[in-house]
């Protein structure tokens, strides 16, 4: 490798650019022939990649070189064109792989940023291979990293030039594999802590109208990869569907925070300006509605897959241990909001939460007992659809008008109070003809059942 670089150190810069990728994928693709597991980069070639493409000096104590604008444009096409011309899709992962994977050193973020910008000018320019490597490095690294990619994308997409997120949205149909991935990441990044964390509307509405034409890219990742039970930490999720239902579930709650801290800055907005908030949140709340329709179909999908790859009740696609936080935010929510301002919201939250637990539960998603969703939930507001799913079927004593196994009849009188209690100034009144008993849905893991999603 020292002979090769002294022929790189005479060349210029972009030059010695192309020459590092042609020797690197020389390189990967004998080691391929050669060794049936994908090989490691050893740290010859790895300090060549960051001397030569990421501009990371050797030698300590020496000042970095820094490409102008035309010059980074142009290495950009060079990578492009790269991954573009390579027919062996192993060889292209491996260099794409190499090229991009944190390693922890003083490299990462010109890493970083330079796979933001050809990740950002592959979408611009379709470049089907580039958003393809993209998609299996979002799903192999880190969750901190893959969020910065995320980032980087939409302030293109979404801040920096308006329109042009209708060319991230025509992607959908040339890398559905990366559209899932990216979804998950943007999930990730935007968790509604904050205001500043709430999706921009540009974003959120790209989202649903992906995930309405087809709500199966949710789970093309899980789909299409050979997955084990126990999933690493640190890294996305196989699918973006803890996300989404966190976006559904606390959006009413965030958005009237937003709107709450606008009122109490001082400066109450003029009549115009509040119209055209309202108006742009109230297109907002509609989007989530969507999504939360989509979300709920997508979980009952899943009993059939899972068990297609015989994971059905060894692999929750909703972990409760993201439950527990979720929930925990509601209820920090719910105190930070005046009830008595927010109740419509509260309701709301709640509601969306209560059907996506049953139905996650009944669709093998999410694993875990009804004591472990009372014991997370007691400190939440009441709510009468999620005092239903986390009571679940109760059984009757032996009782001819009631078969066994459903929920309680709602309209029984709470305990100490009797159906018709005696009082020595009112006459007895004769009784009622016994009504038919209602039967509540019973709730039996992995059948259906009908629902009406809350807008």
């Amino acid at each position: 490798m020292s002979d090769i670089r002294h022929s790189l150190l005479r060349r210029d810069a972009l030059s010695a650019a192309k020459e590092v990728l042609y020797h690197l994928d020389i390189y990967f693709s004998s080691q391929l022939q050669s060794a049936p597991l994908p090989p490691l980069v050893d740290k010859g070639p790895a300090e060549l990649l960051e001397e030569f493409l990421f501009q990371v000096p050797k030698e300590r104590g020496v000042p970095p070189k820094r490409l102008n604008s035309l010059q980074e444009l142009q290495l950009l096409e060079i990578m492009c064109n790269y991954f573009q011309e390579q027919t062996k899709d192993s060889v292209r992962q491996l260099i794409f792989s190499s090229l991009f994977s944190p390693q922890g050193n003083k490299a990462d973020d010109n890493r970083m940023a330079l796979l933001g910008k050809l990740v950002s000018m592959a979408v611009a320019v379709c470049r089907v291979p580039v958003l393809e490597c993209a998609a299996f490095w979002l799903q192999r690294t880190p969750a901190v990293y893959c969020v910065r990619l995320a980032r980087a994308l939409v302030d293109d997409y979404c801040n920096l030039v308006p329109g042009s997120i209708q060319t991230l949205k025509q992607i959908f149909s040339a890398s559905p594999r990366f559209c899932c991935q990216f979804i998950t990441a943007v999930t990730a990044l935007y968790d509604l802590s904050s205001d500043d964390l709430i999706p921009p509307s540009e974003l959120l509405e790209l989202i649903v109208s992906w995930i309405f034409e087809d709500p199966r890219l949710i789970l093309i990742t899980f789909l299409n990869t050979p997955i084990a039970a126990n999933l690493p930490i640190g890294f996305l999720e196989l699918t973006p569907l803890t996300g989404l239902i966190r976006w559904c579930v606390k959006a009413p709650l965030a958005y009237k925070r937003k709107q709450k801290a606008s009122l109490s800055n001082g400066h109450p907005p003029t009549k115009i300006a509040k119209d055209s908030t309202e108006g742009d949140d109230g297109d907002c709340h509609q989007l989530y509605s969507k999504l939360h329709l989509t979300v709920l179909q997508v979980l009952m999908m899943l009993q059939g897959h899972l068990t297609e790859k015989n994971l059905y009740g060894r692999l929750g696609l909703v972990p409760f241990d993201h439950v527990v936080p979720l929930v925990e935010e509601i209820n920090r929510l719910s105190d930070e909001l005046n009830p008595l301002n927010a109740s419509k919201e509260i309701e709301l939250a709640l509601d969306r939460l209560a059907q996506a637990l049953q139905v996650a539960m009944a669709s093998g998603a999410l694993l875990c007992t009804r004591d472990d969703l009372r014991t997370v939930c007691s400190r939440l507001p009441h709510n009468n659809l999620l005092q239903l799913v986390i009571s679940g079927p109760v059984q009757q004593p032996t009782h001819s008008a009631l078969p066994p196994g459903f929920y309680p009849h709602i309209h029984t009188p709470p305990l100490g109070y009797p159906a018709h209690a005696a009082h020595p100034a009112l006459p007895a009144h004769p009784a009622h003809p016994a009504l038919p008993a209602h039967p509540v849905q019973t709730f039996i893991p992995g059948m259906t059942f009908p629902y009406r999603p809350i807008r």
